[in-house]
């Protein structure tokens, strides 16, 4: 496997976890920002100062211009880049009856659309090996309070599996449905303890559970086609 990975979202949050975990592991990185400038060469100082080489990328991807040109160059900095990590996502609390086409739009590009095309660019690549979409417990439950950002989620986990059933052997592809792992930039840890009283293990999680989840899909050849609930069991209730 080559020696590279890209982390859409990568400066921040899950996908800085993400970032840094890889880079751990061996992996140069190339991290994917939007507005995260400040966040994204933070992060990426980090990841030097543990002897990778990493590059940041920007793009906006609800701009399908701006999508289709961040693999083409990624891949000329690092064309031994193996693995894409789909962890860029926008999150709005916006119920049926207040999604707007703009509101509707917004979601269903960066958290779908997106991913789909990044996806199908990245496996045209010759050391393509691995794409981990970063889904969200609520995929398998009915859920109308996040319409639109729910939807979006629903469609990349179909698109999960499907991917992995059209880009085998070559490619494998699975997903990860993070729970109540870290707050909103709005909340504390008292927000995620709220949410864990209702979840079977009551307690709320932490990023190194995500990271933990990369590294088994990482590290067994043998899975594909799956999508990983790491909620606490959150998606039962």
């Amino acid at each position: 496997m080559g020696k590279a990975a890209l982390i859409t979202g990568g400066g921040k949050r899950l996908g800085k976890a993400i970032s840094l975990s890889l880079a751990e592991k061996g992996y140069d990185i190339a991290i994917h920002y939007n507005h995260s400038d400040r966040e994204a060469k933070e992060t990426a100082e980090l990841i030097r100062e543990m002897g990778r080489k990493c590059e940041i990328f920007q793009a906006n991807l609800s701009d399908i211009k701006q999508v289709r040109t961040l693999i083409p160059r990624v891949f000329e900095t690092f064309p031994d880049c193996s693995i894409l990590v789909n962890s860029a996502s926008i999150f709005e609390d916006v119920g049926f009856q207040d999604v707007t086409e703009e509101i509707f739009d917004r979601d269903l590009n960066v958290n779908f659309k997106a991913p789909f095309f990044l996806s199908q660019d990245f496996s045209k690549g010759q050391n393509a090996e691995l794409i981990i979409n970063m889904l969200d417990m609520r995929i398998n439950k009915i859920e109308t309070q996040h319409f639109s950002y729910n939807l979006s989620k629903k469609a990349l986990r179909d698109f999960t599996l499907m991917a992995a059933k059209e880009l085998g052997p070559k490619i494998r592809v699975n997903g990860i449905c993070p729970g109540p792992i870290l707050p909103p930039p709005d909340k504390d840890i008292k927000y995620l303890e709220k949410i864990a009283e209702n979840t079977p293990l009551k307690k709320p999680g932490n990023p190194d559970y995500i990271i933990d989840a990369v590294k088994y899909i990482l590290d067994n050849p043998f899975v594909t086609g799956q999508y990983l609930f790491v909620d606490g069991g959150q998606h039962l209730i």
